[in-house]
């Protein structure tokens, strides 16, 4: 069997989902007042990444976990309405070149797969008009069905996108020299190393230079 994985923010989706996550919480009608206590508390990671003193895949793994903080007393079908209101937003700027590659994909029977850090509520959300056999994102949790934000997230980044993928198709006879994959920046490399068809989407200036490197598809 054949894959094609596919990254979503700057891949599928043509911006960055945080971004839009930060402007509709400091804009929403009811809820924009939480947006003070998850600005505070994302700056001082932010600073240090900034000052080259903090790491770029734990300042975005708290920033994450900020934000679900800030989401705190939400039910799950308020979380998920609120996802779903954000995704609405995000229809118009779907990359389409790259969802025409996602349907030649299933036309041609490859097994599609999207792995991204993003929320899994957001993700279903935003594609549940594509043919997405398997969504693996950052997964929420729930106590009584109010949103548990206390507990540390998993966030889906770097070599965790590779073990989730692995687990996802343990059992399963994967034709990895066939396969594709698509990403935009060098956090997805080894996601892109996986298979022997990876395509660098719009990359970012360290990925673009291993993409022409190594001789890689670049779109």
């Amino acid at each position: 069997m054949r894959v094609a994985i596919f990254d979503f923010d700057g891949t599928l989706y043509s911006k960055e989902t945080f971004q839009l996550m930060m402007s509709h919480l400091k804009n929403h009608p009811e809820h924009s007042t939480r947006y003070r206590q998850f600005y505070r508390t994302i700056m001082p990671p932010y600073i240090g990444h900034r000052l080259k003193i903090y790491p770029e895949w734990k300042m975005r793994e708290r920033s994450v976990q900020a934000y679900l903080s800030s989401l705190e007393t939400f039910t799950k079908t308020e979380l998920e309405q609120f996802f779903g209101e954000i995704a609405d937003r995000m229809h118009g700027d779907m990359n389409p070149t790259v969802v025409e590659r996602l349907k030649e994909h299933v036309a041609n029977n490859d097994y599609v797969m999207l792995v991204s850090g993003a929320f899994t509520p957001l993700l279903h959300a935003v594609t549940k008009q594509l043919p997405i056999m398997t969504i693996i994102g950052t997964e929420i949790l729930y106590n009584n069905n109010i949103l548990d934000h206390q507990t540390p997230l998993s966030h889906v980044q770097g070599q965790l996108k590779t073990k989730k993928i692995k687990e996802a198709l343990e059992g399963w006879d994967i034709d990895w020299a066939n396969s594709y994959a698509y990403g935009d920046s060098p956090s997805d490399l080894p996601v892109l190393e996986l298979v022997g068809h990876p395509v660098a989407v719009r990359p970012k200036p360290k990925l673009r230079t291993v993409a022409e490197r190594r001789n890689w598809e670049i779109i």
